[in-house]
């Protein structure tokens, strides 16, 4: 049977590194790569990631139905990076007034974010997959200045906290050094 840990922390906190090291002994790892190339500063950070993982690892890059992805690839171990990045792109999926989004609207968009979480989750206790799940840290931070802001720092810190609560094993990374909460 596998597990799944939840790895959390701040930008640049050491949490993605730590998640990798975890896995790094084994060959047999899908990385799911959330992350979209939207401008030059993102290329640069995906290309450094590639670089750093071990080379024998496949990767698959997208961020809708990872739990239909997880059955069908037949690896024992995922690393999903990163949750925050997984929502942004739902979020931006369509044309979207995020100043005049309505509250129900904002529910159904957590919605779809917490039916693609569960998915995963069921996904990897489905298949006995051992599953690292990599996010960013929100509920330490200053409340966003604005509503858009706000809304993702909101829903993040929801689907944080049901990740958590789903999870064998939960790390926050300062400074490079994991904490273990659970």
């Amino acid at each position: 049977m596998g597990k799944i840990t939840l790895v959390t922390g701040g930008s640049r906190s050491g949490k993605s590194s730590f998640a990798e090291k975890m896995l790094s002994k084994y060959d047999d790892v899908l990385y799911v790569a959330t992350a979209i190339p939207t401008d030059k500063d993102m290329e640069e950070r995906i290309k450094i990631h590639k670089q750093r993982r071990n080379s024998k690892w496949e990767t698959y890059e997208g961020y809708r139905k990872i739990g239909d992805v997880i059955k069908n690839k037949n690896h024992k171990y995922v690393l999903l990076e990163c949750i925050g990045t997984l929502i942004t792109d739902i979020l931006f999926e369509g044309e979207k007034d995020f100043d005049k989004i309505t509250k129900n609207e904002i529910n159904a968009l957590e919605e779809n974010v917490l039916n693609e979480i569960k998915n995963i989750i069921l996904s990897a206790h489905d298949c006995g997959i051992n599953l690292v799940i990599i996010t960013n840290e929100v509920g330490m931070s200053v409340v966003p200045e604005y509503r858009l802001g706000r809304i993702f720092s909101d829903i993040l810190g929801r689907v944080n906290q049901f990740i958590a609560d789903n999870s064998d094993e939960v790390y926050i990374s300062f400074c490079g050094i994991p904490l273990k909460l659970k």
